[in-house]
């Protein structure tokens, strides 16, 4: 896997992957202690503008972007509900 590709298959994510976007925490800003799945959309894409955080954290952030921008946040509930 290089530095750029997310954790797991592209057709069959990591549950370990989507389990830290709905229990990890924003640490900073405006929505500081958010969990990252409840980020708003809007609040993402000015992320994508500017360019994710280095490290884990900008990955993480970088997914829950393109889950909520391809309209599957129902995957992120589901995970929410079962972890």
């Amino acid at each position: 896997m290089n530095e750029n590709q997310l954790p797991g298959d592209a057709a069959m994510p990591d549950p370990e992957w989507l389990k830290s976007l709905v229990r990890t925490k924003m640490p900073f800003g405006k929505y500081k202690n958010t969990t990252l799945s409840r980020l708003p959309i809007f609040y993402l894409e000015w992320f994508a503008r500017k360019g994710f955080p280095k490290g884990k954290l900008g990955k993480q952030l970088e997914a829950v972007y393109e889950i909520k921008l391809n309209g599957l946040d129902d995957i992120l509930k589901t995970v929410e509900k079962i972890s």
